[in-house]
């Protein structure tokens, strides 16, 4: 699994990613700065990029778009800094790997993760939580 650190999360998630053993490149060595979201998801989806966000806007994309990939881990919290929560990330990385390479939005925040298999469907089955 390689992930694409959105430009709203600090270059030094790449760092503590690799330190997990966890291959990533920031959009900032790869776009430009101001890139739509929709360029960004294209880029993931062309290089088998999973990208790792701060912002709603990913899974708003996979909804409409009823994509399959890539697959989107968004951190939900306050401090999305990686001292503060990047061990929560790699632990529901690690969980989820399986299905993040399949195709699946994953939402970490402080108290729990929950997984949505991706197309992103209404239905109550879709959902898991850890």
């Amino acid at each position: 699994m390689k992930l694409l650190v959105d430009m709203n999360l600090s270059p030094r998630w790449i760092d503590v990613l690799a330190d997990a053993g966890i291959e990533a490149a920031h959009w900032s060595t790869l776009g430009a700065d101001n890139a739509p979201d929709s360029q960004i998801m294209s880029y993931a989806h062309a290089n088998d990029y999973v990208v790792l966000t701060h912002d709603l806007d990913f899974s708003a994309i996979l909804a409409a778009t009823h994509g399959e990939k890539p697959s989107v881990v968004q951190i939900r919290a306050d401090d999305v800094s990686p001292d503060v929560i990047g061990k929560h990330v790699i632990i529901a990385l690690r969980q989820m790997a399986s299905e993040l390479e399949e195709g699946a939005l994953l939402t970490v925040d402080p108290n729990r993760t929950r997984l949505r298999v991706l197309p992103l469907r209404q239905d109550k089955q879709n959902v898991s939580g850890l």
